[in-house]
């Protein structure tokens, strides 16, 4: 570690090194069992809660219907879920446990001040599987403080953790950056869990390309810079996971370039169709439910020129699905929509042209697979496909908005992170999305992302804690 003069100097029983919902849960939890503990949160209080603030809903096996559920969702659903929406990409033996230590979270959620809601209504397809957050994920982190509080966490915002220490197994020390300056936190106990490195456009540009890492959309907070996956690879930590898959999605192509949250998402793709800057179409839009493939549509943006893509819809689908943050390109023509989208009018007037002939009737139900597909494409539509012919007609402009990367701190079931010899560090623990290849290793679907920080979270905690005896 570098030995740069610090201008503090301190200790700590179970230090948290990040402050969304994986760090509050590791906090909460060790505090509970008794130990004194410190959490460093990167960002300035107004925008703590890292990826955590941005969020909606949490996903988690139950066996019945509640106030904000509407029926079961069994642990074996679950896990075909996550195969699905990973295409076998996933390990099974980590997966099959977060699914089974994830049973009826949403109580501990809840005693520790999360309130649900009845879930949304529309496309979203989740109100029996997801448990949304009433004032959505601001809410919950909101929460959280105010029960750590009561508990008597210590939290230090503005606080960066860049290093740490590591002497035979254990963490000794870990360097922090302040506003005052450069410190040394000497804790018993670490908890990990600081998210992936998509804040760290540098890293992005290595992992991807700066054809590619340059055009990222940063969808999730920007304080997530990978400093301490880096500091434990260095050290002789094991990670799991591909360097370019993460959490990512398609966005409004107008979205800022980092934190712009969930609102810049779209919902729109199955109701139309997407073209490339060519005016081509280039993948199945109706393949499957919304929820369960949405995630696919950002790494489908990578593989198109410029990472772009445009999605045509007309007057029958506009109220379809959940409203952008954005309003939509309109025009009374498709080629007068392409002109104003800055396409080929005649290569978009084709494509649509093709598209509307090899439709079929049948019945269109918006809300399921419905198998109105088409015939004759080299690229069909297996669901939804209605011609786009009536007038006014709109279009969105999508790229890929990137949320959390993949690549992570090889764990096992107490969290403990792993040295590349497969033994665990003494007293370093890893959660949330830091953790999150060691499940999922491509896809994703709604909410899993807080299903892995809660359950992995809670585990540190109680590991960390458990440490200090």
């Amino acid at each position: 570690m570098n030995k740069q003069q610090a201008v503090f100097d301190m200790s700590a029983e179970v230090l948290v090194v990040g402050g969304g919902n994986a760090a509050l849960a590791a906090a909460m939890t060790a505090r509970e069992l008794g130990a004194k503990v410190l959490v460093l949160e990167a960002s300035p209080i107004e925008h703590r809660g890292g990826n955590s603030r941005h969020t909606r809903n949490t996903r988690y096996s139950h066996d019945a219907a509640n106030d904000f559920l509407s029926g079961p969702y069994s642990q074996e659903e679950i896990f075909q879920d996550i195969l699905a929406v990973t295409k076998g990409n996933c390990n099974e033996k980590m997966a099959r446990f977060l699914i089974k230590e994830s049973h009826n979270i949403g109580d501990w959620m809840i005693e520790r001040g999360c309130r649900f809601q009845p879930a949304m209504r529309g496309t979203l397809h989740l109100s029996r599987t997801n448990a949304f957050f009433r004032g959505g994920g601001t809410a919950l982190i909101n929460a959280y403080h105010k029960t750590c509080k009561r508990l008597g966490v210590e939290v230090m915002y503005d606080t960066e953790a860049v290093d740490l220490e590591i002497v035979d197994g254990v963490c000794t020390a870990v360097r922090v950056k302040r506003p005052e300056g450069e410190g040394i936190i000497r804790p018993r106990a670490v908890v990990l869990a600081c998210g992936g490195y998509q804040g760290n456009r540098a890293w992005l540009r290595e992992a991807w390309g700066a054809e590619i890492g340059d055009k990222l959309l940063v969808r999730g907070t920007p304080y997530d810079k990978g400093h301490m996956l880096k500091a434990m690879m260095e050290k002789g930590a094991k990670t799991v996971g591909d360097p370019t898959q993460g959490h990512m999605v398609a966005i409004d192509g107008r979205s800022p370039m980092v934190d712009g949250g969930i609102v810049t998402r779209l919902d729109c793709v199955p109701y139309g169709i997407t073209v490339n800057k060519f005016g081509k179409r280039f993948y199945d839009e109706g393949e499957e439910i919304w929820p369960k493939r949405y995630a696919i549509w950002g790494r489908l943006l990578t593989a198109q020129p410029d990472c772009v893509g445009y999605v045509f819809i007309d007057s029958k689908s506009i109220d379809l699905f959940m409203p952008s943050v954005f309003t939509p390109y309109q025009a009374n023509t498709v080629e007068e929509l392409a002109e104003i989208m800055e396409l080929d009018p005649a290569a978009v007037g084709e494509t649509i042209r093709a598209f509307n002939a090899a439709t079929r009737p049948g019945n269109f139900d918006p809300d399921h697979l419905d198998g109105l597909s088409t015939e004759g494409l080299a690229i069909p539509k297996s669901n939804w496909a209605r011609p786009i012919d009536t007038p006014p007609f709109y279009g969105y402009s999508v790229r890929p908005g990137i949320t959390f990367t993949y690549l992570s701190l090889a764990i096992d079931e107490q969290t403990r992170v792993q040295q590349q010899d497969d033994t665990p560090f003494k007293n370093i623990f890893a959660a949330g999305e830091l953790a999150s290849g060691n499940v999922i290793g491509q896809g994703y679907m709604g909410g899993l992302g807080m299903t892995i920080g809660t359950v992995f979270g809670r585990i540190a905690g109680k590991e960390a804690a458990t440490c200090l005896r």
